[in-house]
């Protein structure tokens, strides 16, 4: 799975490498070096006005981390659906309507993974962090999905709490560098991929799946970090110094 990773680019990187047109300044996030589920994280995404023929707009939002599917009776389970599995994505009730229509590209500089280490002198055994990045330091577009939910408890549409937007990461079998640590690891798009992946117009899941690849096209690097990772309330970039 991805249960915690890094992004720490600014909008204004972000718009060259998307060619983003359009966000929301008051939705400005602060670099993150241990992003978490139900945090909010940087999307991008196209969407088309409604009744409006206009092509659809380029979009930097940020979302919350954990899909919330719109028949949700509530968004709490949204904490445990931060990932969705390619091989099933098109036919799972919570995400199919979703990989049709609504995709995303979620921005990271790299992703944590965890293995059992025994500890020698004690003999128990500890999750040691890992971070997984790509080996020339790109950013990483990792394949995701979004969905509206709708409060009920709010009158209003327009109303700021009435929708909640949250996005899950799609996640495939982990090979090269992640596969060592942990069996699975995050899906992500090529430049030259982006286009297709986030046209809303695009609903053809052969094609969708077709396109998912490798982060960095396999070429990632690994090493292992500091266990303060492991407490989601520490943040900073001494996160990522390598562990003695």
């Amino acid at each position: 799975m991805c249960g915690r990773y890094v992004s720490t680019r600014s909008p204004q990187d972000l718009f060259r490498l998307f060619d983003v047109r359009q966000w929301r300044e008051e939705e400005a996030l602060e670099p993150s070096w241990n992003v978490a589920p139900t945090d909010p994280v940087y999307a991008v995404l196209e969407r088309r006005p409604k009744g409006d023929a206009a092509p659809a707009g380029r979009e930097l939002r940020a979302l919350r981390w954990g899909l919330v599917p719109s028949w949700a009776k509530d968004p709490r389970s949204g904490a445990r659906m931060i990932n969705a599995r390619v091989e099933t994505v098109h036919e799972k009730p919570a995400y199919r309507r979703a990989f049709a229509r609504h995709r995303c590209l979620l921005p990271a500089d790299g992703f944590y993974e965890w293995d059992p280490v025994t500890d020698d002198a004690t003999g128990k055994t500890r999750k040691q962090p890992y971070f997984i990045h790509p080996a020339d330091a790109s950013v990483m577009a990792l394949a995701g999905l979004y969905a509206y939910w709708r409060n009920p408890e709010i009158a209003a549409d327009d109303a700021p709490d009435a929708w909640l937007t949250t996005t899950t990461i799609l996640t495939t079998e982990a090979t090269d560098a992640a596969g060592r640590i942990h069996p699975r690891m995050p899906l992500a798009l090529a430049p030259e991929d982006y286009d297709t992946w986030l046209d809303p117009a695009h609903q053809d899941t052969d094609d969708l799946r077709a396109l998912l690849t490798q982060p960095a096209g396999g070429h990632l690097k690994t090493r292992p970090v500091s266990m303060a990772v492991n407490n989601v309330r520490n943040n900073g970039p001494e996160l990522l110094d390598a562990a003695a």
